[in-house]
C-alpha cells in the first residue's frame, strides 16, 4: 500500500483499484449527494406523508401521493435508500484502505445530509407523535396520564391511530423542546416537522463532531468511526430521514463521553468526567436509554486512578456517587424548569404496543404462536409474548450486570455491548434503537468479523423498512436477499485492495 503525496483534494489520499479504477473518492462523493437526493424526491409521496395541507397539495402535487403516483414516489424513495446503502459500501472501501482521511467522510456526510434536510419524513410517523405531545404540555394537559387524542387538533390527524390513545414514553426535555417547538409554529405541521429537522439536526452535528474526537482519544481510527459509526445508512435514515429524538439523544451522549475520555490523567479527569456527566443526565432527561453508559464512564474514573486498593475504591465512590447525585439534580431541574410533572419516571417502562423480530421475545414468540397454531386455532399468542418478555428481562438484566463487570477494563465496549443485550431482549425495539449502539461500534478496538458483523446488520436493518415505516422483517425473501447483500458487501469491504498511484 502506498500514499499518494500530490495536490490531491483536502482529506484525499487516492482512489482504489487492482488493475483497473474501482473506486474515486469524488466519485463516491457525487454518488451519494444524489442518492440522498433521490430519496428526497421521493420522500414527500413515498415516505411517512403528511395527510392534510401537504407541500404536496400546496404544490398542486397531490396525486404524487396516491395511485400511480404513490407507487412512483415509492420506487423513487427505494432507489434513493438502496443507492445510499451502495455509496455507504463505497465509502467504506476507502475508509478500510486508508484512501481517504476522517475530514472527507466528516465533510462528504455534511454534503450528503443537505438534501434531506429538506426532505419529507421518512420510515416513521413518529415526528407527528413529537408535535402532539408538545401541544399537550403548552395546552395544560398531562402526556404521562393523556394521549394526544385529548387535544384534538390539526396535527392529531397525522399521528398514527395507534399512538393517539398513548401517552409518552419520553422525558422531560422532550416534552420541554416540544413544547416549544408548538409554541412558535402553533399547529402549522410542515412547519412544526422542518423544525424538529433542524433540532434533529444539530444533534447529529453533535455526533459527527464528537465521534472522531472520541476515537482519536481512543487510539482507533476516526474515519472508521465516522463510516460504521456516523454516515451508517441505520444512523441517516433514521435520525435525520425519521427525526427522531434518538439523535439529540444520542449528540448529547457522544458529547458526553467525549468530554470524559479526552483526558484521561488522574485527578484531572475529574472536570471532564463531571461535564461530561451533566450531558449525559440532559440526554437521560431526553430520553431514560441514555443512562445507560452512565455505570460504564465511572470505570474509567477506576481504570485512571492509582494503583492499590484504597485509590481504586476511593475514585469508584467518588465517580459513582457524584455521577448519582449530579444526575438526579440534572433531571430534577430539567423536570421543575419544564414544566411537565414526574410521571415521566413511571413512563420508563415504555410501551409493549409494537411486535417485530427486531426484539428476541417477539421473534421467539411469533416462532412459537406459528407452532401452536397449526393444532391450535385459539392458540394463545398473548400469553407467550408476556411471558417471553419477563424471561428476556431477566436475561437483558443479567447481561447488562455482566456486561458493567467483566469488561469493566474496556468501559466502552462494555456499553456497547450492553446496550446490543438489552435492545435485543427489550420487549420492543425499533430500528433507531440501535443509534445508541452503532457510533460506540465505530470507536472501540475490534476485529473484521465483529466490523463484518456490524456491516450486515446495518445494511440488513437499513433495508428493512419502507418509507411509511412498515417493515418487511416478516418477509423471508427479502430478510434473505438482505444478508445475501450485506455477506456479499461485508466480504468485498475487507478484501485486500491497493491505492492507485
Amino acid at each position: 500500500m502506498t500514499e499518494r503525496e500530490s495536490s490531491a483534494p483536502a482529506g484525499i489520499r487516492g482512489g482504489l483499484g487492482t488493475h483497473s479504477q474501482l473506486v474515486q473518492p469524488a466519485a463516491v462523493w457525487r454518488l451519494g449527494l444524489l442518492a440522498t437526493f433521490i430519496i428526497f424526491l421521493g420522500s414527500f409521496g413515498g415516505g411517512s406523508v403528511q395527510k392534510r395541507n401537504s407541500i404536496l397539495a400546496a404544490l398542486n402535487l397531490e396525486f404524487l401521493s396516491f395511485g400511480h403516483g404513490a407507487a412512483l414516489s415509492n420506487v423513487t424513495l427505494w432507489l434513493g435508500t438502496i443507492a445510499y446503502v451502495v455509496v455507504w459500501v463505497l465509502l467504506g472501501k476507502l475508509v478500510i484502505a486508508r484512501a481517504v482521511t476522517s475530514r472527507f467522510v466528516q465533510r462528504t456526510l455534511a454534503v450528503w445530509l443537505i438534501p434531506l434536510a429538506f426532505a419529507a419524513p421518512i420510515m416513521s410517523r413518529d415526528v407527528y407523535s413529537y408535535l402532539m405531545q408538545g401541544t399537550l404540555l403548552r395546552d395544560g394537559f398531562d402526556a404521562y396520564t393523556q394521549g394526544p387524542a385529548a387535544n384534538p387538533n390539526q396535527i392529531l390527524f397525522e399521528v398514527s391511530h395507534d399512538w393517539r390513545n398513548t401517552t409518552t414514553p419520553y422525558g422531560p426535555l422532550h416534552l420541554w423542546i416540544s413544547q416549544a417547538v408548538t409554541s412558535v409554529t402553533g399547529d402549522n405541521v410542515t412547519a412544526g416537522v422542518y423544525a424538529f429537522k433542524a433540532i434533529s439536526l444539530l444533534g447529529f452535528a453533535a455526533i459527527m463532531w464528537s465521534i472522531p474526537k472520541i476515537a482519536v482519544s481512543l487510539g482507533t481510527n476516526p474515519a472508521i468511526a465516522l463510516w460504521l459509526g456516523v454516515a451508517n445508512p441505520v444512523m441517516v435514515f433514521h435520525l435525520v430521514g425519521g427525526i427522531h429524538n434518538e439523535s439529540i439523544m444520542v449528540g448529547l451522549v457522544s458529547v458526553g463521553l467525549y468530554l470524559i475520555v479526552r483526558d484521561r490523567s488522574y485527578p484531572a479527569l475529574y472536570s471532564g468526567f463531571f461535564a461530561g456527566v451533566a450531558f449525559i443526565a440532559v440526554g437521560m432527561a431526553l430520553k431514560a436509554t441514555a443512562a445507560f453508559c452512565l455505570p460504564f464512564v465511572v470505570w474509567i474514573v477506576v481504570i485512571a486512578a492509582p494503583d492499590g486498593l484504597k485509590h481504586k475504591l476511593t475514585a469508584f465512590f467518588i465517580a459513582a456517587l457524584g455521577g448519582a447525585i449530579e444526575t438526579i439534580a440534572v433531571l430534577a431541574i430539567i423536570t421543575y424548569l419544564s414544566g411537565a410533572s414526574w410521571g415521566w419516571i413511571a413512563a420508563l417502562t415504555g410501551n409493549s404496543k409494537v411486535i417485530n423480530p427486531l426484539s428476541f421475545p417477539s421473534l421467539v414468540s411469533g416462532i412459537i404462536g406459528e407452532a401452536g397454531r397449526i393444532s391450535n386455532d385459539l392458540f394463545n399468542y398473548n400469553s407467550v409474548v408476556a411471558t417471553a418478555r419477563s424471561l428476556s428481562f431477566v436475561v437483558m438484566a443479567v447481561g447488562f450486570v455482566s456486561c458493567w463487570w467483566w469488561l469493566r477494563n474496556r468501559p466502552i465496549t462494555g456499553a456497547m455491548i450492553a446496550y446490543l443485550v438489552a435492545f435485543t431482549f427489550n420487549a420492543v425495539t425499533l430500528p433507531w434503537y440501535y443509534a445508541s449502539v452503532l457510533p460506540l461500534a465505530g470507536v472501540i478496538s475490534s476485529s473484521r468479523l465483529i466490523k463484518q458483523l456490524f456491516v450486515i446488520g446495518s445494511i440488513v436493518v437499513a433495508l428493512a423498512f419502507t418509507g411509511s415505516g412498515n417493515h418487511q422483517l416478516y418477509n423471508p425473501v427479502w430478510v434473505a436477499a438482505s444478508l445475501v447483500a450485506g455477506w456479499v458487501a461485508a466480504s468485498w469491504l475487507f478484501t485486500p485492495t491497493h491505492i492507485k498511484d
